[in-house]
Parts: C-alpha cells; structure tokens; sequence
C-alpha cells in the first residue's frame, strides 16, 4: 500500500498538478491538507475526476482556510471528522479527519501554524496537538498520522537553527508536544528511515528559497509499530514542487510491504544547491 500525505495549499489551484500526480505515482492512500474548500465543494470539484481513478474519499473543510482529506482506493469505514474534545480558535475549525483505510487507521491533520511563540493561537496549537495524541491513544494500534505538523522535529529538519531563532516550528514546547504525540507509540518514518539525511518538505514561496534548498522538514508520516514494520520506502516527492505553480510544500510518499520504485532515497530529484553554511541564509520576512 502506497500512502501519501500533501499539503497543496488550496486545492482548487492545484487541480491541475494534482491530477497528473496521482496517475503518476499511483498512492492508494492520500491525504491532503489545506484544501481551503468545505467537503461539498470539494465533492462539486474533484468527485468525478477521483471516482474515475478508483478512490474514495473524504473531506472536512471549510471556504478559504484550512480543510483536510483523505482519498483512497483501499477501502474508506468509520469516518470522523475532527478529534474528540477538539479546541477552537475560537470555533472548531477543519484540521482533522480519520478513516480506515486497508485496515489501517488513517488520520490527515493540518496542525495550527501558531504564529508568534506565547501567542494565543500559539497556545491552541499546543491545546489540539494535546487532543490529536489522546485521539490516536484510544485508537487501534494500527495507525499513521499523516500531515502538516507545522514544528520541525530537530534542529536538523531545517536550513539553520539560528535562522528560527524568536520563530514558531522549532520552539521546545512545540518540540516536547510532538514528542508527546510519538511516545502515544507512533515512529517518525522519514526520519527512522533517512537518520542522517538532509531532507525538507516545506520551502517558502519567497526569495528563492526552494531553488537554494533552504527548506524545513514539517510534513510528516508518524505510524504505530506494526505499521512502521512495514515500511519498505520513503521519500519526499520533490518533483512535484518543481514547475508552474506549485504548492509550497512536497509530497510526503510511505511504501508498505513493497516498493515498486525501490527504497529511493529521502529526496527525488536531489537538491538543486548545496548545503548552506549556517548564519548565511536568513528567512524572507527577516530580510531588510
């Protein structure tokens, strides 16, 4: 079973990279956040287009912000939409969705971004990730969550630590939640499989930032032990940040039980520059 999990930052502009993604690298189970469209309407937009590829799906949305899905051609039981006891900013709004999928409980989360440590959406952040990891405890032990986690696991999932210094993603409350979320017994499948590689998911619209390959890693696959056991690959679909339009994020791709493209490595197409030399390199919107 191939899963994949892609924030496209509005589906309806990524409609027409979407579609040829999908017949190209051929995921049974997508999940997809951002989709800043309510499920109706995304029904109206992609339900013909995804019934003629064989999926199923779902989506918990609303008009112009967040929304989150999951497609899948491996079965789509027990649908819920949001996490129990969810926080609101100050409503609920659409971050989570859950399915099963091949037997295996699958969850698309959109994390809050947070905006400015201490803020309150910052304390929301924290709030819901608290949920999401007392929703996936009382769960069935196969799981993946899958999503934008918006926190940088280490400071090795991003260009240069001293380039997010005063910055969500990276703060240690952020990290010390996530943590809290894997010790519920969910493994980092990146991670686990690439130790020591270089490897984003994430690069900034601005300055270039994606062609210098000053990203963050903040998309992730987090799967219960007897998911992760079967992992045979993963990697980050770099390609399909390339080109006319993209979004600013890459596809995330996790290959159970086989790999029909071979365990390719953490990044496809290699970076397209070398490392950067830390203190070099600053975000956009520090830039004078």
């Amino acid at each position: 079973m191939r899963v994949a999990t892609w924030n496209v930052n509005s589906v309806r502009q990524r409609v027409p990279r979407l579609l040829p993604w999908l017949d190209e690298r051929q995921p049974d189970v997508v999940c997809l956040q951002e989709i800043k469209l309510t499920g109706e309407a995304f029904g109206d937009l992609l339900g013909a287009d995804l019934a003629d590829r064989g999926y199923q799906f779902t989506a918990h949305g609303q008009s112009q912000w967040n929304g989150v899905a999951i497609l899948s051609r491996s079965g789509l039981d027990d649908i819920r939409a949001g996490l129990p006891d969810e926080p609101g900013f100050p409503d609920a709004e659409a971050r989570a969705v859950s399915a099963t999928c091949g037997g295996v409980r699958v969850h698309s989360v959109y994390v809050p971004n947070g905006r400015v440590p201490d803020s309150d959406h910052y304390r929301y952040k924290l709030d819901w990730l608290a949920a999401l990891r007392a929703a996936v405890a009382t769960g069935p032990q196969a799981v993946l969550v899958c999503g934008d986690m918006n926190i940088a696991p280490a400071d090795a999932d991003v260009f240069d630590p001293a380039a997010y210094i005063g910055q969500t993603h990276v703060t240690p409350p952020e990290r010390a939640a996530l943590a809290e979320l894997q010790a519920a017994g969910l493994h980092d499948v990146m991670r686990d499989r690439w130790p020591d590689s270089r490897v984003f998911t994430y690069w900034d619209y601005r300055a270039g930032m994606f062609h210098q390959d000053l990203g963050m890693r903040i998309d992730l696959v987090l799967a219960s032990t007897p998911v992760a056991s079967r992992v045979r690959a993963a990697w980050v679909d770099r390609k399909a940040r390339k080109g006319t339009a993209p979004s600013d994020h890459a596809p995330v791709i996790v290959d159970l039980d086989e790999a029909p493209d071979g365990d390719i490595g953490p990044v496809v197409p290699p970076p397209s520059a070398p490392r950067t030399s830390r203190g070099t390199a600053k975000l956009p919107q520090s830039r004078q």
